[in-house]
């Protein structure tokens, strides 16, 4: 028997998943898109001459707005970083005499601007953050444009029409697990705000495409060292209770809900083989389509990981959410249907939750927002069907003529639905009776305690 040469490394490529499944995810939504019936509501909304003149200034800005997407795709900046980009819209609206505020809420790249006066207040919300090493793959340098573009063209119509309100647009840094809306928010910059509007970039357009709320643990594992061959009765190996816990959370997913997610790494696992391990550490994000059910899968989690610590003699910290837990968007579905009739207005057809699998989902701190005042956060489709957020193919599609329609369009409905809501008592009656059924204001900051 030949011992192999120890300075030999064998080699395998990863195999490649089967399409199978993407592919006939594809064909029923094509199938069901087709039968979709188109979004319609029953309010009037703005008066036609607003629009119309909405729909003028958006164009006019145009040019403005593509130069601020660009730039904003060309320079990349990760959560809490968005230095450039958050000064590149205090410019813009310099420019066209409109005063900014950078750096309030405890947020050195958070963003406050307001027009308008009494009535309402609505707020049209911006995020600029990247991804580490992929750049703009969720494409907020669209979000953030179509937010300006909205707010300019809100601040140039409103100003002469006689309308009653108040606008505002606020920066909101590090969506991407940071949770900068959540800090501006328990730092008060939701206060006045009586409903709030954004849009996210996808591949279709939906109304009200559903977000999973998202918890994040850490777990670090405290054992005993010991030498691994001469002593280890010894030892109480901290990366046992590391993989037991990992495996528990494995066996669990047989038993959640279909929306629910959970996925996790180990962190720290030891340093050699011949020491039996005293620390070790791993981080786990729990997902949830709704509030309820993330707190059940909270205390699941915590009791195998819990369970794990006991099952090896080791101790053990577990410390949840060191940045802000994300709830799921509560969608109001009354101000959503006025964004798909302008939608439709601009060429789009905005398709009903359900069309599109809701697996093809993640999750966003709007979901915090949309639990203290009415939100929307429908998606604009600038890829191609089948185009995933946070890959490669996406950060290209929110630097393409694509993503530049999306600007152009995004802006203008964003623009239309907030002056819909300033506009039209009876509007605003039905979107604030909605928030009222839905359970109206949860106490976010205290709501797992």
């Amino acid at each position: 028997m030949t011992c192999p040469d120890h300075h030999h490394a064998q080699q395998r490529d990863p195999e490649r998943p089967s399409t199978a499944h993407d592919e006939a995810v594809a064909a029923r939504t094509a199938a069901r898109a087709a039968a979709a019936e188109p979004i319609t509501s029953p309010y009037a909304g703005a008066p036609a001459a607003i629009r119309d003149a909405l729909t003028t200034a958006v164009a006019d800005l145009g040019p403005q707005l593509l130069e601020l997407s660009h730039a904003l795709h060309a320079d990349p900046e990760t959560a809490f970083e968005e230095r450039h980009s958050v000064a590149r819209v205090a410019a813009l609206l310099e420019r066209h005499g409109i005063a900014s505020e950078i750096g309030g809420y405890g947020l050195e790249t958070s963003l406050r601007a307001g027009v308008g006066s009494g009535g309402p207040t609505v707020a049209v919300l911006a995020e600029y953050d990247a991804l580490p090493g992929i750049g703009h793959a969720c494409g907020h340098n669209v979000i953030c444009s179509t937010a300006v573009g909205a707010f300019l063209a809100l601040a140039q119509v409103l100003g002469t029409s006689g309308v009653s309100g108040t606008v505002v647009l606020l920066g909101t840094p590090a969506e991407e697990g940071g949770g900068g809306k959540e800090t501006m928010a328990r730092a008060g910059a939701f206060d006045d705000v009586d409903a709030a509007v954004m849009l996210h970039p996808f591949a279709h357009d939906i109304a009200d495409h559903p977000f999973l709320g998202r918890r994040q643990l850490e777990v670090v594992y405290h054992g005993v060292a010991a030498h691994a061959a001469a002593q280890p009765h010894m030892g109480r190996n901290a990366l046992d209770a590391a993989v037991l816990a990992y495996q528990g959370v494995a066996m669990l997913r047989q038993h959640l809900p279909d929306a629910d997610r959970l996925h996790g790494i180990v962190t720290d696992g030891g340093q050699v083989p011949n020491v039996v391990p005293e620390r070790a550490g791993s981080r786990y994000y729990l997902r949830s389509q709704d509030p309820e059910t993330l707190r059940d899968l909270t205390a699941r989690v915590e009791g195998i990981a819990v369970g794990a610590a006991l099952m090896t003699g080791c101790g053990y910290t577990l410390t949840w959410d060191p940045r802000p837990p994300y709830l799921p968007i509560r969608h109001n579905t009354t101000l959503a249907a006025r964004w798909a009739v302008h939608q439709a207005d601009r060429g789009r057809t905005v398709f009903p939750r359900g069309v599109v699998p809701e697996s093809e989902t993640g999750s966003t701190d709007l979901g915090n927002i949309s639990m203290r005042i009415p939100s929307i956060h429908p998606m604009l489709g600038i890829a191609e069907p089948g185009t995933a957020l946070h890959t490669t193919g996406f950060a290209e599609a929110a630097g393409s003529a694509s993503g530049d329609r999306g600007v152009l369009d995004g802006a203008t409905g964003l623009a239309q639905t907030v002056a819909d809501l300033l506009c039209d008592t009876e509007l605003r009656a039905a979107v604030e009776a909605e928030f009222a059924a839905q359970g109206g204001p949860v106490d976010v900051p205290h709501y797992f305690d």
